[in-house]
């Protein structure tokens, strides 16, 4: 669930405003909105992070999973807080906003941005998708466990899918995973788990979506 707060800031005014371990929220021209994803949304999240963090880990790879974070996009006044994000920790030297503020300006320094897909579903196939494919983010994921984005996203009948952005000569290439597929990641190649652990994560009580025509 997403709701919006009436106020209209700058980035920098953002920055300032924002209420320090009170809540997640994200700015999109100019207006702020407070993130209030379900149990089940954070599910989904944690278990993506649990498998990206063990992959990390097992590599010894130069990048981690942060806890608080804001990525700048070109819009001047905008500032989202995706899911799950990882980083490119050799990059944040170049990062000028980074060590005082956790903000990430440059497509660089991550190496993966997921959007766990709830009422807001057109920020995260619309705006948020451009907006990273701009930055030059090399690898993003929407994974829509609840099938709740448009059929031309997802095709019909709407079935839960997780749809893999790869930056090729900077454009998103799209690979969508379903069911059994097993999640194919440019970024972390050796991952092993499929669509369906994923969406599943997120129905801890037994119920999973039925199938939208």
């Amino acid at each position: 669930m997403v709701q919006a707060l009436p106020q209209t800031l700058t980035f920098e005014d953002f920055l300032t405003w924002y209420p320090d371990g009170k809540g997640r929220y994200e700015l999109l021209d100019g207006l702020v909105f407070e993130m209030t994803p379900t149990g089940e949304h954070e599910e989904v999240g944690a278990f993506i992070t649990r498998k990206l963090n063990v992959e990390i880990d097992r590599q010894d790879l130069a990048c981690f999973i942060p806890r608080t974070y804001i990525v700048r996009p070109p819009a001047a006044a905008s500032g989202y807080q995706p899911d799950v994000l990882v980083v490119n920790q050799a990059e944040l030297d170049h990062e000028p906003l980074w060590k005082k503020s956790s903000v990430l300006t440059r497509g660089a320094s991550i190496k993966l941005a997921v959007e766990v897909v709830s009422t807001n579903w057109r920020d995260d196939y619309g705006r948020k998708l451009f907006d990273y494919e701009a930055m030059g983010i090399a690898e993003y994921w929407i994974v829509d466990f609840r099938a709740l984005g448009a059929r031309r996203f997802i095709g019909s009948p709407k079935t839960p899918t997780l749809s893999l952005y790869a930056l090729v000569d900077g454009e998103y290439q799209v690979n969508q995973f379903r069911g059994g597929d097993r999640v194919e990641s440019l970024a972390f190649p050796d991952l092993n788990f499929t669509a369906n652990q994923i969406f599943n994560a997120g129905f801890s009580n037994g119920f999973k979506p039925q199938q939208s025509r």
